[in-house]
């Protein structure tokens, strides 16, 4: 049983393989990637490399020779992705992979989100391949939060436009480990699992965890839209960035980022890893 993933360099590529090490024997694992410089540490522990690069379509039907599973982790470019993504599916087909399992949003078909629109495009796609599939529709990551925790430290205040929006976010790692609990065993084809943390916090819920785990205290401070949009920009991310940012925020007021499917528990026979729990682990030395 071959089984291949895209991205494999990535964060969440790179634990994917790294979960799927402990269920399978490296020898069944292929990591697709663009820069096998990047993937020597995957090869090392016998994994095999195999170029893969969207942008060149007519190179990767070769690259999914022999490919019984194949992990399609949706590409970082926003606004590229839906070709990018109908280029590995039309391989995939080429080369006769006969089932795909996609990394794509909650509840992607009613997700108000702009970035569902990528997601509902590629879903489509794979469901008209004929292949067998399984959608891995996963809400965010406690770490797109976590990346918040020092400069709130540093200024007293989380910021944030969610209003008290409830959020059900997992670790990347969860996320991860329910790919490849998917990828390894039997009864998941044609399947789509909305995957979420078994508990919600708000941005004041996560305020006072910071406040907990570094005894300092951190206050929430809910902005505008606008007054957060231009906070980040001031601060230096990309404006692009800050777009995906302010919307995600502007929607868990509307519920997007909120889901009780148990899913992903399901997936990992245990509870998902909290983001309370995340930040305690940031200040245990």
């Amino acid at each position: 049983m071959k089984i291949a993933i895209t991205g494999a360099t990535g964060q969440l590529g790179h634990l994917v393989i790294d979960a799927l090490l402990k269920r399978t024997d490296a020898s069944q694992i292929i990591a697709l990637v663009r820069n096998e410089s990047k993937a020597e540490d995957l090869k090392n522990k016998g994994v095999e490399l195999r170029h893969f690069d969207y942008d060149q379509p007519e190179q990767l039907s070769a690259s999914l020779k022999g490919v019984d599973k194949l992990l399609l982790i949706s590409a970082n470019e926003v606004g590229r992705r839906t070709p990018q993504h109908q280029a590995v599916i039309e391989a995939a087909k080429t080369a006769q992979v006969p089932y795909i399992a996609y990394t794509s949003l909650l509840r992607a078909d009613s997700n108000p989100m702009p970035l569902a629109k990528e997601h509902v495009e590629t879903e489509k796609l794979i469901l008209e391949s004929g292949l067998s599939y399984t959608f891995l529709r996963n809400n965010w990551y406690n770490e797109n939060y976590l990346a918040n925790v020092n400069p709130a430290i540093e200024h007293g205040a989380l910021y944030g436009a969610a209003q008290n929006g409830q959020i059900s976010s997992a670790s990347r790692q969860d996320y991860a480990e329910a790919a490849a609990e998917v990828l390894t065993t039997h009864g998941h084809d044609n399947k789509t699992y909305e995957l979420a943390g078994s508990n919600s916090f708000t941005l004041t819920d996560m305020a006072a965890y910071i406040s907990e785990a570094s005894k300092k205290e951190v206050k929430y401070q809910d902005l505008s839209p606008e007054q957060y949009t231009d906070a980040l920009l001031q601060a230096g991310l990309p404006k692009a960035l800050v777009e995906v940012i302010v919307d995600a925020d502007k929607e868990t007021v509307n519920g997007a980022m909120y889901s009780d499917s148990k899913d992903l528990e399901t997936l990992l026979k245990r509870k998902t890893t909290s983001i309370q729990y995340q930040i305690k682990m940031l200040f245990t030395h």
